[in-house]
């Protein structure tokens, strides 16, 4: 339909697409121009929902969300199920950061359109934003699949969609050997090879993506996510500062930075990171838990304990948010909490994650009250339902313990002395995990000067690019490549873990802490690399030590401690390891026994302060008064003194701890001795 318009240049009549048109061209050069048309072509046409579009679109490029919405919602009630409607009140909801709506919109241009790219590219993006990485990485492959217009990238996309790897692969890398330079496809395949494992392969093809187009967001974005997984922390926070740069409100950056920033020590960055993201998206429980996981860390008991309840109020079903509230410790469940425990397990339909999780946190309660006999039975089931979805197999771990006495003997550590690199600040707390590792990581962190970091992976991820050099005969383990490396070589790998643990430290004191428990399986590597570095290995009663773990749900890995049985090889395996590093390598290695710290607090101090070379502070005794982040499940315990009784807790169940005790063997009978204070 033709109408006339007066424009504001002259009056001469024009068709309402020719006004649309000029509007369109203003937009970019003449910005308050183009408001002024469309709104008098509003003036004339007041139903005319492309220009109520157009308007809406420039209010937001000028930074008036607000107005926007105002301009947008007659459209909205005239048209409540046009795709083009939804989406750009979906991108006005955005800008106004109020995400959770803005996906209740997305989802409803999907439906109606199911084609949309870009509401699939938003989709995966609020996701993102929420830590939902299964639906975030299914809505970019939609994304994928309806943006591009090459078939062939098409089909790749569908295979993945279809989870039909190989094909995807060989489609892709088919298409980039005629196309070599197309990015979107070397970005395809780099997800390709994220999802196989082959994270090197990945790295490499989105770096290669970078090199061609720096600025290909969605490539940058995948490297930071990448870089996080693999533990390259600098890398990770160098992409994702890049990405806040170019755009700083983008929801699904904010959350990643949030999640760096934990990591590297930065809690109060990454606690406003929280902050903000929970005003966008109010009802989401996963945010919350995030959120909530920040305070623990930083000792915010009360606060921490809100937020927990905070994504318990939106999903009563959410058997992570109770088990961080057990995983307090000191925390206590109400009756209530109890009752909707118990509600939640009986159901058919709950996740397997959540009715792991509530089990756990129900023997927590169980053993709160006295009722050990339950309380085992929860414990149990939580860890047999979760075993039964991990491939652990205790004979590896012992075939790997007796190849490294087998290969790291006393004449290879005496060929390479005087080798690695001198450093001395690196103090290392090595064990089973629940040994008492973080109570001896707040003593010595309360020195004036050493600096408390946390578990970090480091070591573990030097240890696993050793292992993909390996020759094929060597079955993927690293021995044979640090036999093989030079002086200078083994140098640069000690001075590789202190440029990566660089990030972690917030101090300039001489010493710092690398807690990691599961460093023992490493203690050849330490030793090459880094000789002058502390190594004081935490160990506690094999019993108290094995239940501990076994009533213990760890976010990730310890796949070890989802059984009495394996638990207890483990720990066999584990000391007799240690047995042998003492034996080739003479009072290399400082032992703390647990039940002696508790016993003879001072004592055991000074002792360890004086293998570090440290001269004894008070501050080291009066621990529980440091106020710095502790991030393991013992980070309320250490902020409350000593105390005896979690000593013997275990005997509330000895009745049930018969293949414990068979599969410990020697390691429980030659422990020793200590006698209560």
């Amino acid at each position: 339909m033709e109408w006339a318009a007066v424009t504001a240049n002259d009056d001469q009549a024009v068709s309402l697409s020719e006004a649309m048109a000029h509007a369109r061209e203003l937009m970019g050069r003449e910005p308050q121009q183009a408001l002024l048309q469309l709104s008098e072509i509003l003036a004339v046409v007041p139903d005319y929902t492309p220009a109520t579009l157009l308007k809406t679109a420039l209010l937001r490029q000028l930074a008036d969300p607000k107005e926007a919405l105002k301009q947008l919602m007659p459209a909205l009630r005239t048209h409540p199920d046009s795709a083009e409607v939804l989406f750009e009140y979906a991108l006005t909801l955005s800008a106004l950061q109020r995400g959770a709506e803005a996906v209740v919109a997305l989802e409803k241009v999907v439906a109606t359109m199911p084609d949309h790219p870009e509401a699939w590219r938003l989709l995966a993006d609020h996701a993102a934003a929420v830590g939902d990485t299964d639906k975030s990485e299914a809505a970019h492959l939609r994304h994928l699949r309806c943006a591009s217009q090459n078939p062939d990238l098409q089909k790749a996309a569908a295979a993945m969609i279809a989870n039909k790897l190989p094909v995807a692969e060989r489609l892709l890398k088919a298409y980039l050997k005629a196309a070599p330079t197309d990015v979107t496809a070397a970005r395809m395949l780099a997800e390709v090879a994220v999802r196989v494992g082959r994270n090197d392969e990945a790295q490499a093809l989105l770096e290669y993506c970078l090199e061609l187009a720096p600025g290909f967001s969605g490539a940058r974005y995948n490297l930071a996510i990448l870089l996080h997984r693999t533990n390259q922390s600098n890398g990770a926070l160098a992409e994702v500062e890049k990405l806040l740069a170019e755009d700083p409100k983008r929801p699904g950056y904010r959350n990643l930075a949030a999640v760096v920033c934990s990591r590297i020590g930065e809690y109060e960055r990454s606690s406003e990171f929280y902050q903000a993201l929970l005003e966008e998206y109010p009802d989401n429980a996963k945010v919350w838990l995030s959120y909530a996981h920040v305070l623990k860390t930083e000792g915010k008991r009360e606060q921490c304990e809100a937020a927990y309840r905070k994504a318990i109020e939106r999903d009563a079903g959410f058997g992570e948010a109770y088990w961080s509230l057990a995983n307090l410790k000191t925390f206590r469940f109400t009756p209530d909490d109890i009752k909707n425990m118990n509600t939640q397990v009986a159901r058919d339909s709950l996740e397997v994650s959540s009715r792991v999780q509530f089990h756990f946190a129900l023997g927590k309660s169980a053993e709160d009250e006295g009722n050990h006999a339950l309380s085992f039975k929860h414990y149990e089931s939580g860890n047999t339902l979760h075993r039964s979805d991990l491939n652990y197999q205790s004979q590896q771990n012992t075939a790997r313990a007796a190849r490294m006495k087998s290969r790291f003997t006393a004449d290879f550590f005496r060929d390479r002395e005087g080798m690695g690199c001198t450093e001395s600040g690196p103090i290392f707390i090595v064990g089973m995990p629940r040994a008492g590792s973080t109570l001896l990581e707040q003593i010595l962190a309360s020195h004036s000067m050493v600096e408390g970091t946390t578990e970090l992976p480091d070591i573990i991820t030097l240890a696993k690019e050793l292992r993909s050099r390996a020759t094929e005969d060597e079955a993927g383990v690293y021995d044979g490549v640090l036999a093989r490396m030079s002086r200078t070589e083994l140098e640069e790998l000690g001075r590789q873990y202190l440029e990566r643990t660089r990030i972690h430290r917030k101090t300039d004191k001489p010493f710092f802490i690398d807690k990691m428990p599961n460093n023992f399986l490493h203690i050849g590597l330490i030793q090459v690399s880094l000789p002058n570095a502390r190594i004081i290995d935490a160990r506690r009663h094999p019993l108290a030590c094995c239940f501990s773990n076994f009533k213990q749900y760890f976010a990730r890995g310890q796949s070890f401690s989802y059984s009495l049985k394996d638990v207890g090889h483990f720990y066999r395996d584990y000391v007799d390891l240690m047995d042998h590093y003492d034996a080739v390598l003479p009072a290399r290695i400082h032992r703390v026994i647990y039940e002696s710290l508790v016993n003879d607090t001072e004592g055991e101090v000074r002792s360890v302060l004086e293998y570090c070379g440290l001269p004894f502070e008070e501050g080291c005794l009066r621990f529980f008064e440091n106020k710095r982040p502790v991030r393991t499940a013992s980070s309320e315990q250490v902020r409350q003194p000593i105390y005896q009784s979690g000593v013997e807790q275990w005997r509330h169940y000895d009745a049930f701890l018969a293949p414990l005790r068979d599969a410990l063997g020697s390691a429980l009978e030659d422990y020793p001795v200590v006698e209560s204070a």
